[in-house]
């Protein structure tokens, strides 16, 4: 009895042969991440297919109404709600998409923590599985900094589309209050566009400082 208890407290501590039922719970923790991750990729993807595909659908629509009356009152009235109702779907999917790759990217990190306990009971694996030092979770998925790195994400590709449907609102807008229908258009939507992709672009990459920052644990060390 005596021997078991001097076992249990040495694999308590940290050293000798970890429990079986440790090892168990470790792994089932890695694959539920790794299941938990694929779920926020696929709902991000899902989302952006799902916003692309209402722009799609209302621009033919607009295009068909422009088609069948003419740049006339019926085209401003369906522009005038159709683009920024898409515009106002895009800020809320760009906003879920971002907080999906947030939770995908805590999600990473959990694994990368769980992987200390293999290489804690299993140096030799060192060589073999990727260990993620904090300062370098962010460049292993990908994501490498720098000013072109928040357009290449999926938030940052709808930020984009979403921008230049809020321009083209106001460049409407714009024409139809104006006696000068395409230099008011050309100014209008160009500085709203540049404002909506600007405050969308400062609010992606504060959320991902902020998280990078931030620890999961209370004893993690963040670079």
């Amino acid at each position: 009895m005596a021997n078991n208890d001097s076992e249990n407290q040495t694999n308590l501590d940290g050293g000798g042969v970890p429990h079986p039922a440790a090892v168990s719970f470790v792994t089932t923790e890695h694959l539920t991440l790794q299941g938990a991750r694929s779920a926020t990729i696929a709902e991000a993807t899902g989302r952006a297919s799902m916003f692309l595909g209402a722009v799609s659908g209302g621009l033919v629509g607009l295009g068909l109404v422009a088609t069948a009356t003419g740049v006339g009152p019926a085209f401003y009235a369906f522009g005038l709600i159709l683009l920024p109702t898409l515009a106002f779907v895009g800020v809320v999917t760009f906003d879920r998409t971002l907080q999906s790759g947030i939770e995908d990217y805590n999600y990473a990190r959990r694994t990368a923590r769980l992987r200390g306990y293999y290489f804690q009971y299993a140096p030799e694996l060192v060589d073999y599985l990727l260990s993620v030092p904090p300062g370098r979770r962010l460049n292993i998925q990908g994501l490498r900094g720098g000013s072109w790195q928040p357009f290449v994400t999926v938030a940052g590709m709808v930020s984009v589309v979403a921008a230049v449907l809020a321009g083209s609102a106001a460049g409407l807008l714009a024409a139809l209050v104006s006696g000068q229908p395409l230099v008011a258009a050309l100014v209008a939507g160009v500085l709203i566009a540049i404002v909506v992709l600007v405050v969308l672009m400062r609010r992606q990459t504060a959320a991902w400082h902020r998280v990078d920052k931030t620890p999961l644990f209370p004893d993690e060390q963040i670079s």
